[in-house]
């Protein structure tokens, strides 16, 4: 069975919350997920930067 993630570093940026998270082969991986009720927006990035930048420009559409 797969182990959950463990986020840390999380930080919200209006509707959308961004947390870091060691993926299955040790790197690091960023989050990008809106917790908006009908919104599924959610991606994964490299570049911490580049998460808060799809947060900071995400607008929900549900």
């Amino acid at each position: 069975m797969a182990r959950p993630n463990r986020f840390y570093d999380v930080i919200r940026i209006g509707p959308v919350q961004v947390g870091s998270h060691y993926d299955g082969r040790g790197r690091t991986k960023h989050t990008a997920a809106c917790t908006a009720p009908g919104c599924g927006f959610s991606a994964d990035y490299r570049d911490r930067s580049a998460a808060e930048l799809a947060a900071r420009t995400h607008r929900c559409s549900p």
